[in-house]
């Protein structure tokens, strides 16, 4: 379904709905969609809160430094929660900066938005989020483990789950992505 409205020069268009491109399109000029980097900024960000938020924080099944410097002291508490404020402050980053590449392509230009191209980039910087984090916190430097809680014979499964949810994440973006350029 699509409406326009002549409001004044130039002529604006709308498509909305569910599955469908969403855009803002001046009749006379070149609309292009919205940058990657924001999509996959946006998407390290909301990863970066995810994990900070539910495991950090909700489960405490882990800390940011907590397999180095383990939570059995108020000393080691203060530092891991020193560290996770550092984390946090790290992913807000990502999203700001996604904001502000997304900001400055609409001001450059109208957008054709793509919620499917979106979602597939958000997507794609969370997977590129766990798998980043995955391989390098929990398996080569050892900083922390997903799950501290379980019996250190489970951590392994618990970390490869983790691992396993951001490949599902890549994949299933960039399928999204590749299906939202042709919207």
């Amino acid at each position: 379904m699509q409406q326009s409205l002549t409001a004044g020069p130039p002529p604006f268009q709308f498509s909305y709905g569910f599955g469908q491109t969403w855009m803002l399109k001046s009749a006379t000029s070149e609309a292009r969609g919205l940058p990657a980097s924001a999509g996959i900024l946006f998407g390290l960000g909301l990863g970066g809160f995810f994990d900070g938020i539910v495991l950090h924080q909700l489960l405490q099944w882990h800390h940011m430094l907590s397999g180095w410097y383990p939570i059995n002291s108020l000393e080691n508490l203060k530092l891991n929660t020193t560290w996770d404020g550092i984390f946090h402050s790290l992913t807000y980053v990502f999203v700001v900066a996604g904001l502000f590449v997304g900001w400055r392509a609409v001001r450059r230009r109208q957008l054709v938005w793509s919620g499917r191209r979106f979602i597939g980039l958000l997507l794609l910087g969370w997977g590129m989020f766990n798998l980043v984090e995955g391989v390098i916190d929990h398996e080569i430097l050892g900083i922390h483990r997903v799950n501290e809680t379980a019996a250190d014979s489970q951590r392994l499964y618990w970390d490869l789950a983790f691992l396993a949810w951001g490949v599902a994440m890549l994949v299933t973006g960039w399928i999204m992505v590749r299906g939202g350029r042709s919207r």
